[in-house]
This record gives structure tokens, sequence and C-alpha cells, in this order.
């Protein structure tokens, strides 16, 4: 028997033709893999940049937060500073004021003490009472302006502490009682002088 060569290489030709038909459909099927499993990186590598996007918008964010916070604090420290030195201007006003005020006061008494020495020559040749009244006068006269001088020396030691407390811009400069004094004394010394002329006329 004749073998059939044209069968077996009709056979050998299909066997080659289907692997080569194989072999072009797995070529062909590879770019199409590669475009799935492209499209799935890119969706993988999509979401990884969408995360990365998002902390850094984040950190933004938290970093604007932060930034803010820090200069609402710098702005309340400002204003904090600012009222402080306005307060502690407003004191150191005051106690320039009352300085003033009580340096007019010893003023006033010795210009009044140094007045009644005028009528100090009619009044020795008075009577013993006119004399009396004149030296109550006097010391009432010069114990006011002591205490203008104290009264004086008391508001610098408080503008001195407001200089060095922090605390202390809440409390008043004030001369005490001494500063409050003062003013009665003078007229209640004048008042006796002018007694004295009265009854020494």
């Amino acid at each position: 028997m004749p073998l059939p060569w044209l069968q077996i290489l009709d056979a050998v030709i299909g066997v080659t033709d289907l692997a080569r038909s194989r072999k072009i459909r797995r070529m062909a099927d590879a770019p199409q893999q590669q475009l799935e499993a492209g499209g799935r990186v890119p969706a993988n590598l999509e979401a990884r940049l969408a995360g990365v996007v998002v902390a850094a918008l984040k950190e933004a964010f938290d970093r604007d937060t932060r930034r803010l916070q820090l200069e609402r604090e710098q702005l309340n420290a400002e204003r904090e500073r600012a009222e402080r030195a306005l307060r502690l201007e407003l004191q150191r006003q005051a106690g320039d004021r009352e300085i003033g005020r009580l340096r007019l006061l010893a003023g006033v008494a010795v210009a009044s003490w140094i007045g009644t020495l005028f009528f100090s020559s009619r009044l020795m040749g008075g009577g013993a009472g006119a004399r009396v009244m004149l030296g109550g006068g006097w010391l009432l006269i010069l114990a006011a302006f002591a205490l203008a001088f104290t009264a004086q020396s008391n508001v610098a030691d408080a503008l001195a502490a407001l200089a060095r407390d922090d605390d202390a811009s809440s409390r008043s400069v004030s001369s005490g009682a001494a500063g409050t004094l003062a003013p009665w004394l003078i007229v209640g010394g004048l008042a006796l002088i002018g007694l004295a002329v009265l009854i020494a006329a």
C-alpha cells in the first residue's frame, strides 16, 4: 500500500497551521490583555494619585489652619499688650495729674503760710486767744504742706510699682489719706488764722 504522502503532508500543514493560529491568537490576545491590565493599572494609579492629592490638600488645609490659629494668637497677644500699655499710660497720666494737684496744694500751703506772716505782727500784739489761733493755723498749714509731700511720695511709689508689676495695671494710682486731708488742713488753717484776725481786731 502506498503511503498517502499528500494526506500526511496535509495533516502536518494543518497541525502547523493550528499551532500558528493559536500563536497568532495568543499574540492578538496579548495586546488585549495588556490593554485590560493597563486599564487596571491606570485605575489603581488614579486611586493612588487621588489619595496623594487628598493627603496633600489635607496637609495644606491643616497648615493653613495652624497658620491662621497662630496669627489669631499673635493678634490676641498684640491686642492684650496694647490694652495693657493703654491702661498703664492712663494710670501714668492719672498719677501725673495727682502729683500736679499735690504740688499745687504744697504751693498753696507755702503761699498761705507766707501770706499769714504779714498779719503776724498785728496778731502778736493781740490777745492770747488770737496768738493760739494763729499758731494753730500755722500748724495746720504746715501739716498740709508735709502731707502734700507725703502724698506725692505715695503716688510716685505707686507709679514705680505699676512700671515693675504686670498685674498692677488694674489698680488705681491714689495719693491716699494724705492727699485727701491736705486741702482740708489748708482750709482749716486759713479759717483759724482768719478767726484770729477777727478776734485781734
